[in-house]
């Protein structure tokens, strides 16, 4: 596992880019998401055994890095946590707060996914 010390407090350090590694800072952070990431993995699995691209199983791996990232970050995971709160308190789509809460949701998942491939 790494640390990257410029985002301030963070709960565990970043763990390696391998499926178990992620696997384990998950649970150690976000047990009650295990479930979830393994349905995932199965999904892209799946996918990737009919059309023969692993692309699926990087696209798993990836997602979940981000997704670690998150939750191991309070920045971040107050951010989004906050962010979704904001999506689920609007009326609709219409609604203005609908479209600022998307764009942070979109911010956290991008300063994430850049974290953890940079």
């Amino acid at each position: 596992m790494t640390t990257q010390p410029d985002h301030g407090h963070e709960l565990i350090p970043r763990p390696e880019s391998t499926p178990d590694a992620v696997r384990v800072a998950l649970a150690r952070i976000a047990p009650h998401r295990l479930s979830e990431m393994e349905q995932h993995k199965e999904q892209a699995l799946a996918a990737a055994l009919t059309d023969g691209k692993v692309g699926h199983l990087r696209h798993w791996l990836a997602y979940w890095q981000a997704q670690v990232e998150i939750e191991r970050r309070p920045d971040l995971h107050s951010r989004h946590q906050a962010a979704l709160a904001a999506v689920h308190a609007t009326d609709s789509r219409d609604d203005p707060g609908f479209g600022e809460a998307t764009a942070e949701l979109r911010a956290v998942e991008a300063e994430a996914q850049q974290a953890v491939s940079g």
